[in-house]
């Protein structure tokens, strides 16, 4: 379990709503992921595939959802649930690897984020290109060392800045919905219903919502925002109600946006669109001004799920540290509560990403990819500690059979769709993954020596082995040109 931080978190002053947490959820999922969803859902999939998809990826993370909910309520001793859940449930090692990877993730999206930014306002500033240029990447890293300075004020500061600033990018969004009902087509709608399965040499169904799979884990992000900020919570269940209010606004909002999108123009074109593809959409429907008024509501959308990953990237490399399975210069805080080291090295890591973006091709769709595949390893870890808890009846003492039954299908469903998940996103994203993961275990290896602890166990051991095999595998790839960025 890790130790509360005194300073920031002891008093009633410090603690959050209900409502603030659910912010939290909301404004980490409505992200730059949702303007990006008409063109990466008609680049794979029709209006009956897009609608498979997110069936499954809704009851597939509302299970999720669930599942954190039952683990804040059974597990109330522990905080930061992304982290210690896996750590508790299945060894320091694979804990290190779900905080790691979770760490990694954040740090992925935030770059994804500054390069949607950057290319966005291509129209105004040419020379930003599609993102990965030198000017983009200058004004990008400029960007992230002000957020740096920002949250350095105080944990509680910037997350009343969330909260507001999740309550002004929703109205862009809705204005879309609006105007997009109002404009569709039935009989571009009709056109577009297949997708292309009934045809000649066409992806069959289950290929395309396949297909759909990484982008709708990316806009989910953020589902488990309230179980990372546990401690903050004024009651453990405000955790579990906070995330699933979170969830359910969202999927009505991400439903809403790719499908109605499929009557404005054909799936041809929709494939094709410039990012923010809502954009697009809406200049399709009402001219030029659409884009523009989408786009100012990319931005603050953007800016606002910057500054809610970052609190929960440094949040868990804190709670790593604290519990003494990362080095103990990040469990550094300032008075304000702040995890400065854990948050220098978040900024640090998100610099160097941007350094690649540079040089990679395709870097946007990459970056969102990998902070999908990254996600997928705290995720499955989670659900499989629900699922662990529930077989061993640990924490249902006194309670009705039927709940302990209820929790263990849901734990169940919530593993067998994360592995379906890390299957679905290739053996490509798992690759890169192990590449990440295999170097981060240097901090692990550090933080036991502290401690004068053994480093891996015999089970350690085989999991680092894999890990490395993993690492060694892509690297072979990227020299030999097999895969690449």
């Amino acid at each position: 379990m890790s130790q509360r931080d005194t300073a920031a978190t002891d008093t009633p002053s410090d603690t959050l709503s209900v409502a603030a947490l659910t912010a939290m959820v909301v404004g980490s999922m409505v992200g730059a992921g949702v303007f990006t969803l008409p063109q990466r859902f008609a680049s794979q999939t029709g209006v009956l595939g897009a609608v498979i998809a997110w069936v499954v990826a809704g009851a597939g993370m509302l299970m999720l959802g669930f599942v954190f909910q039952s683990l804040a309520v059974r597990k109330p001793q522990l905080d930061n649930g992304v982290y210690v859940y896996a750590k508790t449930g299945f060894g320091v090692y694979p804990g290190f690897l779900s905080a790691f990877g979770y760490w990694a993730s954040s740090c992925a999206g935030n770059t994804f984020y500054w390069v949607l930014i950057t290319s966005t306002l291509k129209p105004l500033v040419p020379a930003f290109g599609d993102g990965d240029t030198l000017l983009a990447v200058a004004v990008s890293s400029a960007g992230i060392w002000g957020f740096y300075l920002l949250i350095m004020r105080g944990v509680k500061e910037a997350a009343g800045i969330n909260a507001v600033v999740t309550a002004a990018k929703m109205i862009p969004l809705l204005v879309f919905v609006v105007v997009a009902i109002v404009a569709l087509k039935p009989d571009v709608f009709v056109e577009n219903i297949t997708g292309g399965y009934d045809e000649v040499g066409g992806d069959s169904l289950f290929d395309q919502v396949q297909g759909t799979m990484l982008v709708t884990v990316f806009v989910f992000l953020g589902i488990e925002g309230a179980s990372v900020y546990s401690r903050y919570a004024r009651k453990r269940e405000d955790v579990g109600r906070a995330t699933v209010l979170g969830f359910l606004s969202v999927l009505a909002l991400f439903g809403t946006v790719s499908i109605i999108s499929y009557g404005i123009l054909p799936k041809a074109e929709l494939a094709t669109l410039r990012q923010p593809s809502v954009g697009s959409v809406l200049e399709a429907a009402v001219g030029p001004w659409g884009a523009w008024f989408i786009s100012a509501g990319l931005i603050v959308s953007v800016l606002g799920a910057f500054l809610a990953w970052s609190l929960m990237a440094a949040e868990v490399l804190f709670a790593a540290a604290k519990d003494r399975d990362l080095p103990a210069f990040l469990a550094k805080s300032t008075a304000k509560g702040v995890p400065s080291n854990a948050l220098l090295l978040s900024t640090l890591f998100i610099q160097l990403l941007l350094v690649v973006v540079l040089f990679a091709s395709g870097a946007l769709d990459f970056m969102l990819d990998l902070t999908a595949a990254l996600s997928l390893i705290p995720f499955a870890l989670a659900a499989g500690y629900a699922l662990k808890i529930a077989v061993t009846r640990d924490g249902y003492a006194g309670l009705p059979g039927r709940i302990r039954t209820r929790e263990l299908v849901v734990a169940a469903i919530a593993v067998v769709y994360t592995l379906f998940l890390i299957w679905a996103a290739g053996p490509v994203f798992l690759l890169f993954a192990c590449i990440l993961l295999a170097p981060g275990t240097l901090l692990y290896a550090f933080a036991r020596r502290e401690q004068n602890g053994r480093v891996f166990t015999t089970p350690g051991w085989i999991v680092f082995a894999l890990v490395v095999v993993g690492a060694l595998a892509g690297l072979v790839g990227l020299a030999t040109g097999a895969i690449s960025i």
